[in-house]
């Protein structure tokens, strides 16, 4: 079962699509094509295909006149699985060959260990073919230490703590990450917090809690006023995982029953199925384009395009 650090690692490209191909090209100094959208696109590969060939998330890249020029494939990867370098070459084949265009698998993979087997070429065949995946992993990812910095590329930043919070520069890295997660909502900041504090270590984590009652004693509010109430130990251990779940949760059904009131206001009825189907959807994007697509509606199936 998906983890709160995988979702939270996978939403994070979910709800800015266009990150991952501008760490594609300041991160691996990739030519990504010039397009003018990225959207995130339904991950089942392939219904002919076997179930678990599900990828975290698919994006695509399309040009100014709606081409699609290069798509993407992304997997969180926490632990070393063998099954892995058999679908990863799956899933740019797939995707190639249905969607016509340049595929490349792109893996977050925050442990050092497990960042550097996800990087292996992966093999076809007697040597005549291979797939590289494109590794997201502390060899890759920047210390970022400096607060503006972080502030600017907020993702990055977390992925930086988290890659390398535990290091000799952790201290600093972890702190500009904090300071950095005031410009986000406190749902999303506290999702961010919870997962690069689970990556720490105990030595870190103390280090963390002294230097916020220094900071704290002295008056210097240098952190978001919840950063410092959740690194008390107490609070944090009581910020379990479900109840991170359930704000996400509330937020969902809050966008849905949004949805509703506004094709009821526009004397829209949806039919069964159509109903099923926004009580059934879990992304946030789409719940936020089908409200948006209200305006100017004449029927649910326009709605739900």
């Amino acid at each position: 079962m998906p983890t709160l650090e995988h979702n939270a690692f996978v939403d994070m490209f979910r709800e800015d699509p266009a990150l991952a191909p501008r760490l594609l090209a300041t991160l691996f100094h990739v030519e990504v094509p010039p397009h003018a959208s990225a959207a995130v696109v339904e991950s089942s590969l392939d219904q002919l295909i076997p179930v678990e060939f599900r990828a975290d998330l698919v994006l695509e890249l399309r040009d100014a006149g709606g081409a699609l020029v290069l798509a993407i494939v992304i997997e969180v990867q926490r632990d070393m699985d063998p099954n892995k370098k058999f679908s990863w070459p799956t899933y740019v084949t797939v995707v190639r060959a249905k969607k016509r265009c340049r595929t490349v698998v792109l893996v977050v993979a925050p442990d050092a260990g497990v960042a550097a087997w996800a990087a292996e070429s992966i093999d076809l065949g007697l040597g005549l073919g291979h797939v590289a995946p494109l590794v997201l992993g502390p060899a890759v990812v920047p210390e970022i230490t400096d607060p503006g910095e972080a502030e600017a590329e907020t993702e990055l930043a977390v992925l930086s703590a988290v890659a390398h919070g535990n290091g000799p520069n952790g201290l600093a890295v972890v702190l500009a990450a904090f300071v950095a997660l005031g410009r986000l909502d406190q749902e999303h900041a506290m999702v961010y917090f919870q997962l690069i504090w689970n990556a720490l270590r105990e030595p870190m984590r103390q280090a963390l809690e002294a230097l916020v009652m220094e900071r704290q004693i002295e008056g210097e509010a240098t952190f978001p006023p919840f950063v410092q109430k959740l690194i008390d130990r107490g609070k944090l251990e009581g910020m379990r995982e479900g109840e991170l779940r359930g704000m996400r949760e509330g937020e969902l059904k809050g966008k849905r029953d949004t949805l509703s009131r506004l094709l009821a206001r526009a004397g829209i009825v949806p039919t069964e199925g159509e109903s099923a189907r926004i009580q059934a959807c879990t992304d946030i994007a789409i719940l936020d384009r089908w409200i948006d697509n209200v305006l100017g509606a004449k029927t649910a199936a326009e709605v739900l395009s």
